[in-house]
């Protein structure tokens, strides 16, 4: 064996190669080794769903689990923006007037949902979509009126000060 056979491929930037399991690992998941990776997984993930969904269209519990799955999905998206807000202690850089619009949509969607009697699920995600968009306006308040402190400079040597 030569050594070239011995040593690792390496990717561009450095790391190496992720074999497909590793793209399955929670930890690794996104850090696919090339694009056209990445596409066969979201082509393989479609085509299984599809074929399942196919299989089960008959069962009602199954579409019914599916519809679900899919609104509180939709509902779920503010919550990423939450967690930052609370992570970061701030809501710099983020607009006021987009939560706004996003609140008063998902308030008129949700009323809309509960005057025309909608399926229970849409109205219980509609609520918790206005509910993510008060608690991420409620951030934006308590952070506007409490921002963080700012962090200490630190002290350069007088041989890095400009002349």
């Amino acid at each position: 064996m030569s050594t070239t056979e011995l040593q690792p491929s390496v990717l561009p930037g450095g790391r190496p190669p992720l074999d497909l399991a590793s793209h399955f690992d929670p930890h690794h998941f996104w850090h696919w080794s090339s694009f056209g990776d990445y596409v066969q997984c979201v082509l393989a993930f479609t085509g299984v769903a599809g074929y399942v969904t196919y299989l089960s269209i008959d069962s009602a519990l199954f579409v019914e689990t599916l519809g679900f799955l899919a609104v509180l999905t939709e509902a779920m998206l503010g919550l990423p923006q939450l967690y930052r807000n609370q992570r970061l202690r701030s809501t710099e850089g983020m607009s006021i007037k987009m939560v706004l619009m996003w609140t008063s949509g998902d308030t008129f969607k949700t009323a809309y949902f509960l005057l025309n009697g909608a399926p229970l699920q849409f109205s219980v995600c509609g609520l918790l979509q206005v509910l993510v968009d008060l608690a991420i306006l409620g951030q934006a308040y308590a952070f506007a009126r409490h921002p963080p402190k700012p962090a200490p400079h630190t002290a350069h040597p007088a041989s890095a000060k400009a002349l």
